[in-house]
């Protein structure tokens, strides 16, 4: 396994069924060798540096029915709710003083949220404050869509492609929803010049040890600039409600694969992990982690975008909370960058 690890280091390549390997049968001492390379690279690129960004949820209205989605729009229990421009232009106005360079809209693929409306706001946070990155998390939308929004000053675009095996896409949402149209959401943005995220579940319902491999394999080809992965956790009202969550442990060991495959990726140690295990950001970072996104929304609405059951979004996962986040992350030997935060191209 060792040498398997090691060829990994090396050529930040494998045979998907060696990643399977890795995958079934990696001890916690080879997990811990893991974690010990994917760190030694990400400290070439980024030294102990870890990048925080500003997350706004702007709005739990959705139309899609995605099955495992606690913010689904057949949930008649999910309390919705929206921002306006002025209230994001609050969040970020706070998040900025607060020393936050990098700003996360993220959201339900809501109607109301047009281009005219996200260029509006876009250009007002760009204008305000030209020192920082946007980001958008805003789902499926077409390619004169995303080129509108790239336009207006968007840096980055995250869309997890949720799983990278097209079969297993087709039991977690419903018809009306294409594996094929989300990987060409993700070319498109790629072929606009955002710095583009991708991401999958760990532990998902269906989910097999050759597909995990196969997400990795997707990595290694896709080489995004962003992967944000995390374990399941299932919403108590959706049909995956009796589903186990995902596993902590697997999903450290990916993230120190997926470092090793793409050492130059920026990569989030997610609330899900936080969620799980209450330490659960820290080994994400000593796993290779080097991105975390503490929640800037307004308080009021925080517990309203729950994507699955019990979601952090108070204590450490709050962005009024960065000094608590600052010791917490300083006692692992790491310091939070108040930078942008770019992804580094890879020489």
């Amino acid at each position: 396994m060792r040498k398997l690890i090691d060829k990994l280091a090396f050529a930040h390549s494998l045979e998907i069924g060696e990643y399977l390997e890795i995958i079934k049968n990696a001890t916690a001492a080879d997990a811990a060798y893991l974690a010990e390379k994917a760190c030694a690279e990400k400290e070439k690129h980024y030294g102990k540096e870890v990048f925080i960004r500003g997350l706004i949820e702007v709005s739990n209205i959705c139309k899609n029915d995605c099955y495992y989605c606690g913010i689904r729009k057949s949930n008649q229990n999910c309390e919705r709710y929206r921002l306006s421009e002025d209230d994001i232009l609050e969040c970020c106005r706070e998040g900025y003083e607060l020393g936050f360079r990098t700003f996360v809209m993220q959201g339900g693929e809501d109607a109301y949220f047009t281009d005219e409306r996200l260029v509006s706001i876009i250009t007002k946070i760009k204008q305000n404050y030209p020192d920082c990155a946007v980001t958008l998390s805003l789902g499926e939308r077409s390619a004169e869509s995303y080129k509108q929004l790239k336009a207006a000053g968007a840096d980055r675009y995250l869309l997890r492609h949720e799983t990278a095996t097209k079969e297993h896409y087709t039991k977690l949402h419903p018809e009306n929803l294409s594996w094929e149209k989300r990987m060409e959401c993700l070319r498109n943005l790629r072929a606009f010049g955002y710095q583009v995220g991708c991401g999958f579940m760990v532990g998902s319902p269906y989910q097999t040890g050759e597909m995990l491999a196969r997400e990795l394999k997707f990595i290694e080809e896709f080489k995004p600039d962003m992967c944000g992965i995390g374990p399941f956790i299932p919403h108590k009202d959706t049909c995956f409600r009796d589903s186990a969550a995902g596993s902590v442990d697997m999903t450290c060991l990916l993230l120190s694969m997926i470092r090793l495959i793409h050492p130059t990726v920026l990569l989030p140690a997610t609330t899900a992990l936080g969620t799980l295990s209450e330490n659960g950001r820290e080994r994400g970072i000593m796993s290779g982690a080097n991105v975390v996104m503490p929640n800037l929304s307004p308080a009021s609405v925080r517990k309203k975008y729950m994507l699955y059951d019990n979601k952090l979004s108070d204590g450490a996962e709050s962005a009024q909370s960065l000094e608590a986040l600052k010791k917490r992350i300083a006692s692992i030997g790491c310091t939070v960058s108040i930078n942008r935060g770019d992804v580094k191209k890879s020489t």
